[in-house]
Protein backbone atom coordinates (compact mmCIF):
# COMPACT_ATOMS: atom_id res chain seq x y z
CA UNK A 1 0.00 0.00 0.00
CA UNK A 2 1.05 3.60 -0.72
CA UNK A 3 0.19 7.09 0.09
CA UNK A 4 -0.13 9.58 -2.10
CA UNK A 5 -1.56 13.30 -1.64
CA UNK A 6 -3.42 11.56 1.82
CA UNK A 7 -5.03 9.13 -0.54
CA UNK A 8 -4.21 5.11 -0.17
CA UNK A 9 -3.60 3.10 -3.14
CA UNK A 10 -3.31 -0.48 -3.32
CA UNK A 11 -1.58 -2.44 -6.46
CA UNK A 12 -3.85 -3.36 -9.16
CA UNK A 13 -1.57 -4.67 -12.25
CA UNK A 14 2.54 -5.20 -11.15
CA UNK A 15 5.42 -3.99 -13.03
CA UNK A 16 6.42 -7.73 -14.68
CA UNK A 17 2.15 -7.94 -15.90
CA UNK A 18 2.39 -4.14 -17.58
CA UNK A 19 5.83 -4.95 -19.26
CA UNK A 20 4.45 -8.42 -20.90
CA UNK A 21 1.38 -6.58 -22.04
CA UNK A 22 3.13 -3.88 -23.43
CA UNK A 23 5.68 -5.99 -25.39
CA UNK A 24 2.98 -7.87 -26.75
CA UNK A 25 1.01 -4.81 -27.72
CA UNK A 26 4.77 -3.92 -29.51
CA UNK A 27 4.47 -6.51 -31.40
CA UNK A 28 0.82 -6.63 -32.86
CA UNK A 29 1.66 -2.76 -34.04
CA UNK A 30 5.40 -4.06 -35.42
CA UNK A 31 3.10 -6.81 -37.27
CA UNK A 32 0.40 -4.08 -38.59
CA UNK A 33 2.77 -0.83 -39.29
CA UNK A 34 5.68 -3.08 -40.91
CA UNK A 35 7.01 -1.32 -44.25
CA UNK A 36 4.58 2.04 -42.99
CA UNK A 37 6.83 4.16 -41.01
CA UNK A 38 4.09 5.06 -38.51
CA UNK A 39 4.43 8.25 -36.49
CA UNK A 40 3.47 7.67 -33.11
CA UNK A 41 1.73 10.64 -30.86
CA UNK A 42 1.78 10.46 -26.98
CA UNK A 43 -0.90 12.63 -24.81
CA UNK A 44 1.16 13.86 -22.48
CA UNK A 45 1.90 14.37 -19.54
CA UNK A 46 0.42 10.23 -18.62
CA UNK A 47 1.47 8.64 -21.76
CA UNK A 48 5.35 8.87 -21.85
CA UNK A 49 6.26 6.22 -19.62
CA UNK A 50 4.17 3.47 -21.56
CA UNK A 51 4.90 5.58 -24.87
CA UNK A 52 9.14 4.85 -23.59
CA UNK A 53 8.48 1.09 -22.93
CA UNK A 54 6.36 0.39 -25.89
CA UNK A 55 9.19 2.05 -27.87
CA UNK A 56 11.98 -0.07 -26.73
CA UNK A 57 10.24 -2.78 -28.04
CA UNK A 58 9.02 -1.66 -31.44
CA UNK A 59 11.52 -3.05 -34.43
CA UNK A 60 9.73 -0.84 -37.13
CA UNK A 61 10.77 2.34 -38.52
CA UNK A 62 8.77 5.10 -36.49
CA UNK A 63 8.73 8.46 -35.67
CA UNK A 64 7.87 9.68 -31.85
CA UNK A 65 5.93 13.05 -30.97
CA UNK A 66 3.93 14.76 -28.31
CA UNK A 67 0.74 16.91 -27.73
CA UNK A 68 -0.28 18.13 -24.23
CA UNK A 69 -3.97 18.38 -23.01
CA UNK A 70 -5.47 17.91 -19.18
CA UNK A 71 -8.90 17.49 -18.54
CA UNK A 72 -8.42 16.38 -14.82
CA UNK A 73 -8.62 17.99 -11.54
CA UNK A 74 -7.72 15.89 -8.19
CA UNK A 75 -9.36 12.71 -8.87
CA UNK A 76 -12.24 13.48 -11.85
CA UNK A 77 -12.47 14.89 -15.25
CA UNK A 78 -13.38 17.92 -15.93
CA UNK A 79 -15.26 17.20 -19.19
CA UNK A 80 -13.17 20.16 -20.62
CA UNK A 81 -10.19 19.72 -22.58
CA UNK A 82 -7.27 22.96 -22.87
CA UNK A 83 -4.85 21.99 -25.26
CA UNK A 84 -1.33 23.48 -23.67
CA UNK A 85 1.40 22.15 -26.51
CA UNK A 86 0.11 21.16 -29.94
CA UNK A 87 1.55 19.13 -32.99
CA UNK A 88 4.11 20.72 -34.73
CA UNK A 89 4.96 17.76 -37.35
CA UNK A 90 2.87 17.58 -41.16
CA UNK A 91 0.81 14.03 -40.37
CA UNK A 92 -0.34 14.12 -43.94
CA UNK A 93 -0.35 11.15 -45.62
CA UNK A 94 1.07 9.43 -42.31
CA UNK A 95 0.06 6.96 -40.65
CA UNK A 96 -0.61 8.28 -37.62
CA UNK A 97 -1.18 6.29 -34.01
CA UNK A 98 -1.94 8.34 -30.87
CA UNK A 99 -0.84 6.79 -27.65
CA UNK A 100 -3.44 7.06 -24.18
CA UNK A 101 -2.34 6.15 -20.61
CA UNK A 102 -6.51 6.10 -20.34
CA UNK A 103 -9.13 6.09 -21.81
CA UNK A 104 -11.74 7.41 -19.54
CA UNK A 105 -14.71 9.38 -20.48
CA UNK A 106 -13.56 9.63 -24.01
CA UNK A 107 -14.04 13.46 -23.97
CA UNK A 108 -9.83 13.32 -24.42
CA UNK A 109 -9.80 12.05 -27.21
CA UNK A 110 -13.25 13.58 -29.05
CA UNK A 111 -11.70 16.73 -28.59
CA UNK A 112 -8.38 15.58 -30.35
CA UNK A 113 -9.41 13.05 -32.77
CA UNK A 114 -11.03 16.33 -35.41
CA UNK A 115 -7.46 18.08 -34.75
CA UNK A 116 -5.43 14.99 -36.35
CA UNK A 117 -8.40 14.35 -39.07
CA UNK A 118 -8.27 17.67 -40.26
CA UNK A 119 -4.34 16.90 -41.14
CA UNK A 120 -5.38 14.20 -43.14
CA UNK A 121 -3.82 11.17 -42.34
CA UNK A 122 -3.59 8.22 -44.52
CA UNK A 123 -4.64 6.45 -41.23
CA UNK A 124 -5.07 6.88 -37.45
CA UNK A 125 -5.66 4.82 -34.98
CA UNK A 126 -5.79 4.42 -31.01
CA UNK A 127 -3.46 2.64 -28.59
CA UNK A 128 -4.17 3.10 -24.79
CA UNK A 129 -2.29 1.39 -22.14
CA UNK A 130 -5.78 1.40 -20.03
CA UNK A 131 -9.30 1.92 -20.73
CA UNK A 132 -12.49 2.20 -18.54
CA UNK A 133 -15.05 1.15 -20.75
CA UNK A 134 -17.95 1.49 -18.40
CA UNK A 135 -16.76 5.18 -18.10
CA UNK A 136 -16.86 6.05 -21.79
CA UNK A 137 -19.24 8.30 -22.55
CA UNK A 138 -18.32 8.68 -26.38
CA UNK A 139 -17.60 6.35 -29.27
CA UNK A 140 -14.69 5.34 -30.12
CA UNK A 141 -12.60 2.64 -32.41
CA UNK A 142 -9.71 2.18 -30.11
CA UNK A 143 -7.60 -0.50 -31.88
CA UNK A 144 -5.09 -1.21 -29.29
CA UNK A 145 -5.83 -1.62 -25.39
CA UNK A 146 -3.55 -2.95 -22.73
CA UNK A 147 -6.04 -3.46 -19.78
CA UNK A 148 -9.55 -2.89 -19.25
CA UNK A 149 -10.07 -1.84 -15.89
CA UNK A 150 -13.18 -1.01 -13.64
CA UNK A 151 -14.15 2.45 -13.31
CA UNK A 152 -11.86 3.24 -10.32
CA UNK A 153 -9.33 5.82 -9.74
CA UNK A 154 -6.23 4.49 -10.57
CA UNK A 155 -2.29 5.72 -10.89
CA UNK A 156 1.31 5.16 -11.61
CA UNK A 157 3.55 4.48 -14.83
CA UNK A 158 2.54 7.88 -16.03
CA UNK A 159 -0.88 8.06 -14.16
CA UNK A 160 -1.30 10.90 -11.49
CA UNK A 161 -3.15 12.02 -8.82
CA UNK A 162 -2.17 15.90 -8.69
CA UNK A 163 0.83 15.77 -10.03
CA UNK A 164 2.17 12.90 -7.94
CA UNK A 165 2.22 8.90 -8.59
CA UNK A 166 3.60 8.93 -12.21
CA UNK A 167 6.97 7.03 -11.27
CA UNK A 168 5.38 4.48 -10.06
CA UNK A 169 6.69 1.11 -11.43
CA UNK A 170 3.19 -0.13 -11.37
CA UNK A 171 -0.69 0.41 -11.56
CA UNK A 172 -2.33 1.30 -8.27
CA UNK A 173 -5.92 1.71 -7.13
CA UNK A 174 -7.42 3.90 -4.77
CA UNK A 175 -7.72 1.43 -1.43
CA UNK A 176 -11.87 1.51 -0.41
Amino acid sequence: MRTINGKRFVPLIPKDVLISRIETLANEVNKDYEGKNPIFIGILNGSFMFLAELFKNLSIQCEVSFIKVKSYEEMSSTGHVKELIGLSENIENRHVVIVEDIVDTGNTLKAVLPVFLEKKPASLKLLTLLHKEEATQVSLDIAYTGFKIKDKFVIGFGLDFDGYGRNIDEILILAE
